[in-house]
């Protein structure tokens, strides 16, 4: 590859992400991210109210194993809550300027997704443990995993794009036609 290749992939590299965090910035600003945000937050506090509440004495009336179900899948609720909070809060960091779309970008801050099926409430997994959960927390559940699947829907289409286009733009392509017919 020779030193004019090299600068046209960067050159398109560069116009990709600035479009990019373009399209990032637009985002923060946008409606669909304030009522995201504020159902996100929403269902946070709404789990912890009923898991501090309600939701500790309907566990205590659960048998042993109905109990280890319980625990199990309001952890699992809790924790991909708890990634959805932090994925929202960091686009509003972006969004008030108290941190650049460069730091957004970093992993650590990218919803990491279960590769797991088996722990997703499908519907056979809900008939096999509904009748062990409280309604509320089944609702919770049902609720929360709408919210996580948007919001991961949300941060491959607004991060992962740009990775995706490594290596596939159209100086890429026509490098490889180059390199193929020399």
């Amino acid at each position: 590859m020779n030193a004019r290749d090299t600068e046209i992939m960067t050159a398109n590299l560069d116009t990709v992400t600035r479009q990019a965090e373009s399209r990032l910035l637009e985002f923060t600003r946008s409606e669909l991210f304030n009522r995201t945000f504020r159902e996100g937050m929403d269902i946070v506090e709404e789990t912890a109210a009923y898991l501090d509440g309600p939701g500790r004495a309907n566990s205590k009336s659960l048998n042993r194993s109905d109990a280890l179900v319980y625990a199990s899948h309001s952890m699992r609720l809790t924790t991909k809550l708890m990634q959805v909070a932090s994925w929202l809060l960091v686009q509003r960091a972006v969004k008030e300027q108290e941190m650049t779309v460069q730091e957004a970008w970093a992993d650590k801050y990218r919803i990491v997704e279960d590769p797991k099926d088996s722990d997703k409430l499908s519907f056979d997994n809900l008939a096999k443990v509904a009748q062990a959960l409280p309604s509320n927390l089944l609702e919770l559940i049902a609720r929360g995993d709408q919210l996580y699947e948007r919001v991961a829907r949300l941060d491959r289409s607004l991060y992962r794009t740009v990775e995706a286009q490594k290596g596939n733009s159209v100086a890429d392509q026509l490098q490889r036609l180059r390199s193929a017919f020399k």
